[in-house]
């Protein structure tokens, strides 16, 4: 076994030895049994009573909960907990959220992190809020992480395959000996200043970096820019608004214990695929670093196995992350709903439908759920108030698609291409393209959803 396979041994109590997988999962929460426990042993009674305190978690239309959890709780422990008390499939999307209020900065808290720890690092100053919603970006990058990287953005070291298959993209970023290398423009906030500077900036596995000579690499030119370990990755939900950013595109690095603005690190994309990027490869820096000895498990048969091969470990992932189509999946219509409701307001009960909010509304709601192909929701129009509109995301971007009803033989219909294809209620347009695509760029998949604890 070579060195770097040797990293990642580790001990089983009793005589026997196993040999971990030289690829570390640093999401392991991909791969539970479904038969197994939903809680974690964090949340199981013990013989010693633990300190508990109270946390209070928010939904979309900023309703609370309090709960009262032990003190080591973790993000993905609370997901959990409020999965089974609203009876909510977990199809691996639930995500606590971090939200600053004040600054207009929100992140998706990992599965991993203590919330209580979280917590201990707000500042009085800043209303932080914790909220409870899906992100249907969380692991997407397991799915197809060859799209959230620009050939143009991206180096390997020079010993590697430059034509890298699905499972060598993500043993790269996912092992502890090698990673790739970032590279591009940012722009960057000048420290104490209200000015922004475009830089070339580098992120390696020491830290991210920036250029002083252009595009220059040399170690001269090289200026240390930021470090992971004691800070956290924010996204910008209100683009230009309370930056004063460049662009809409803009993330930055808050440090632990922060004193409150003047010590975020702010930087911001030209555009989405850009940040995308960026954010993506540091989140997995993060983990790799932090979560290196953390291996891929099947719990599907009668004895758990370390799972050695790196394809299988995905198959794996994505297997679990996809289950809940065939768990939930369940078809309400006008015949077999139990709400005595017309076809004219049925909709209304859907959790896709949301009524009366603005485009731009739409556009955060969905921005936070994660900007993955078929995200989507249907809402009132604003422009005219007989019509609906579909809210897309597809290729990094949101699009917007006009319903409008039409009558004919005194029957009413809804149409997204001109009456080509006509459906006697929304519930039937949306069900017919999540099959199909049809004049759409993509099926719908995901609905943004605002849940209520």
């Amino acid at each position: 076994m070579n060195q770097f396979g040797e990293d990642f041994q580790r001990k089983k109590e009793g005589d026997s030895i196993l040999e971990n997988p030289s690829i570390p999962n640093p999401f392991p929460e991909l791969c539970c049994s479904p038969f197994a426990s939903v809680l974690s042993a964090s949340l199981l009674p013990k013989a010693t009573s633990r300190k508990k305190q109270v946390i209070k978690v928010y939904s979309e239309d900023d309703t609370s909960r309090a709960l009262e959890v032990p003190s080591d709780i973790t993000a993905r422990d609370v997901c959990q907990l409020l999965i089974l008390k609203n009876r909510y499939v977990d199809d691996h999307s639930w995500t606590l959220f971090e939200q600053l209020t004040h600054t207009g900065l929100g992140r998706a808290i990992e599965d991993h992190e203590l919330v209580m720890e979280v917590q201990s690092n707000w500042v009085m100053e800043e209303e932080t809020k914790l909220y409870f919603r899906k992100n249907y970006a969380k692991y997407e990058f397991f799915k197809n992480p060859l799209s959230f990287f620009p050939d143009h953005m991206i180096s390997f070291p020079s010993e590697t395959n430059a034509d890298l298959s699905h499972s060598g993209i993500l043993q790269m970023f996912l092992s502890s000996s090698t990673y790739p290398e970032i590279h591009g423009y940012l722009y960057a906030k000048e420290q104490g200043k209200k000015s922004w500077k475009k830089l070339y900036f580098l992120l390696r596995r020491s830290g991210l970096y920036f250029s002083t000579k252009g595009t220059s690499k040399e170690p001269r030119h090289l200026q240390f820019f930021c470090e992971f370990s004691n800070s956290d990755m924010y996204m910008s939900l209100t683009g230009k608004k309370i930056s004063g950013a460049p662009t809409n595109y803009g993330f930055c690095f808050k440090p632990n214990k922060s004193g409150g603005t003047r010590d975020l690190k702010q930087l911001c994309a030209d555009d989405e695929q850009s940040r995308t990027c960026w954010m993506t490869a540091i989140r997995l820096l993060k983990r790799s670093i932090s979560e290196n000895s953390l291996v891929a498990m099947d719990f599907s048969g009668h004895r758990s196995r370390i799972i050695e091969n790196p394809t299988e470990a995905l198959s794996v992932a994505v297997e679990e992350g996809l289950a809940w189509r065939r768990r939930g999946c369940l078809r309400l219509n006008s015949h077999g709903s139990p709400i005595a409701m017309s076809n004219m307001a049925i909709h209304r009960s859907q959790s896709w439908f949301h009524h009366k909010i603005s485009r731009e509304e739409a556009q955060r709601l969905i921005l936070q759920h994660g900007l993955v192909d078929g995200v989507f929701l249907v809402r009132d129009s604003q422009s005219n108030p007989k019509t609906f509109v579909l809210s897309l995301s597809h290729g990094l971007k949101i699009k917007h698609f006009q319903i409008v009803p039409l009558e004919d033989d005194g029957k009413l219909f809804y149409t997204l291409d001109d009456g080509h294809t006509r459906f006697t209620d929304l519930i039937q347009l949306v069900e017919f393209y999540q099959l199909n695509k049809g004049v759409l760029p993509c099926k719908l998949k995901h609905y943004c959803a605002r849940i209520a604890l």
